[in-house]
């Protein structure tokens, strides 16, 4: 019984030990396990996140790795959208409302990663006494992306084509992912650790 008990303490030590060394690389995937919970969109902010090249460890870190995957899915929509449009034009498509959401949607897309684009440089250059102008700007931009992506959806309603499923699932995604950009900016925004998040 008594060398049962011993086996049992040892254990427990070893476990405790393990744990205690893992427990500085958990933080990271914690962070953003405990950050996604309330999301837009739970799963995928954390599957895109948590597979996300770079570290983030700071609500800050993660609203720029969020934005960051948002303007890359962004851009690939974009030059998709840009393709496919091209490809409707050569052919003549004579489906008019087709055309017309393709060319609308190109530029809505081409505008929403501009915004991304500007939102990520202002999460770069972050400072103490502009923070709340800084944040607000990036907000505002990030809400016109999401309104754009959403634009470019409402465009496709009445159209009835090939294209228009695959243009309604890839922005879909995109939309998706920037909502979850917005939400990572909205609570580093009201973050309590301002002061340890500025250069």
């Amino acid at each position: 019984m008594l060398r049962l008990c011993s086996l049992i303490t040892l254990f427990l030590l070893l476990s405790c030990s393990a744990a205690g060394s893992k427990h500085g690389h958990g933080e990271p995937h914690d962070l953003v396990r405990s950050s996604c919970a309330h999301a837009s969109y739970p799963a995928v902010c954390l599957r895109t996140l948590s597979s996300y090249k770079g570290a983030a460890e700071t609500p800050r870190d993660l609203a720029q790795a969020a934005v960051n995957v948002s303007l890359s899915r962004a851009s690939k929509v974009s030059a998709y959208l840009s393709q496919v449009s091209s490809n409707v034009n050569k052919g003549k498509s004579t489906n008019k409302r087709e055309r017309l959401a393709l060319s609308d949607c190109v530029e809505q897309i081409s505008d929403s990663v501009e915004d991304l684009s500007k939102t990520l440089n202002e999460l770069k250059h972050l400072k103490g006494d502009t923070f709340s102008w800084q944040m607000s700007n990036a907000e505002t931009w990030v809400s016109s992306a999401l309104t754009d992506e959403d634009t470019c959806l409402d465009g496709f309603e009445d159209v009835d084509s090939k294209v228009k499923s695959d243009v309604k699932r890839k922005i879909s995604n995109v939309a998706r992912v920037t909502s979850n950009a917005l939400y990572m900016l909205t609570r580093l925004d009201k973050s309590r650790e301002r002061p340890r998040l500025m250069p």
